[in-house]
């Protein structure tokens, strides 16, 4: 019967969205290691990397009629299909990335596809390890309905000893893996309440 149960539970679909639109960024590199985390060891859910480099600048003398231009709409829909979302951002100036606020800003237009759903957020950086733009993230979520997990919270100093990445920001350090799935299992349990599918 519990293998059953198992079988039964619905697949929860994260997007993933990254703040770094560099390449070979640690918070790429943790969005990476989160989707391989979840193939390899957690039944349920998937994570759909969401690309936010195309996305103009927001203009609101882009949308007519209630459309906006093709790109957006598209990344509109990638939201509003998600169950759940997994951000990450390094910090810039105390706050998230310009590119990553731009992207937000866009689903937020009406109607706001974002809310009342579960999200998640990690970041790697120096000192820190981005902390102060996942508070910044949170007072966000509160306007856009966004339901953040509390806990675990997922700070990584990306510069201390021994290294977590490899030089091409690929996440090596296992215990920083296990870190990670502990976010990935609380946004699982938290999407599936919000849903309305647990017992």
């Amino acid at each position: 019967m519990q293998v059953a149960a198992m079988a039964a539970q619905p697949v929860i679909k994260v997007a993933g969205l990254c703040g770094s639109l560099r390449k070979g960024s640690y918070n790429r590199g943790l969005l990476n290691a989160a989707m391989e985390i979840c193939k390899d060891s957690i039944t349920g859910m998937e994570i759909e990397y969401v690309d936010i480099s195309p996305l103009p600048f927001l203009n609101t003398d882009l949308e007519v009629n209630g459309t906006y231009p093709p790109v957006v709409e598209a990344f509109r829909k990638k939201i509003e299909e998600a169950d759940c979302f997994l951000f990450a951002s390094p910090e810039y100036n105390y706050s998230i990335t310009g590119p990553l606020k731009n992207a937000i800003d866009w689903a937020s237009r009406p109607p706001n596809v974002w809310a009342d759903k579960a999200a998640a957020m990690v970041s790697a950086g120096g000192g820190f390890g981005g902390g102060r733009s996942q508070y910044h993230l949170r007072q966000i979520g509160v306007f856009l309905d966004l339901h953040f997990i509390n806990k675990p919270e997922f700070f990584l100093n990306a510069f201390q000893q021994p290294p977590k990445f490899d030089s091409d920001g690929v996440l090596t350090d296992e215990e920083t893996k296990q870190r990670l799935r502990a976010v990935l299992l609380a946004l699982q349990a938290l999407a599936l309440k919000l849903k309305g599918k647990c017992e």
